[in-house]
């Protein structure tokens, strides 16, 4: 996983993945990227990807994240993860990075990397 994780990375960094998250989805990332990277190397990386013109990162309002949570209960997620398939919907992306296999139950999504 940590060398696939590492291929996504790498594909947004060359710019050769356009992208889109959120400012919640980038706190969750950094949580975990925290448990195992140098503070300095995790301001970097962090850093990095909001000043990526082919990152598109979505703030969220109470709103956003109240809906979230009512989708979260009709697809059985987790409200972070309907907060994902939220924002997928309201701008048209069908495919997600994610190793979360959660997703492969949300009817027109695909996740990302596929499973070998």
């Amino acid at each position: 996983m940590k060398s696939r994780a590492k291929e996504i990375v790498g594909k947004i960094s060359d710019g050769r993945e356009d992208v889109m998250t959120t400012v919640v989805h980038l706190s969750e990332m950094t949580n975990i990227l925290k448990q195992g990277m140098p503070l300095d190397d995790l301001y970097e990386t962090i850093f990095g990807l909001l000043t990526l013109d082919n990152v598109n990162t979505k703030g969220v309002s109470k709103e956003d994240y109240t809906a979230a949570t009512e989708l979260a209960a009709e697809l059985r997620l987790d409200p972070n993860d309907a907060l994902s398939v939220q924002f997928m919907r309201l701008h048209d992306i069908n495919e997600i990075y994610s190793f979360d296999k959660d997703f492969e139950r949300v009817k027109g999504i695909t996740r990302l990397p596929a499973v070998k």
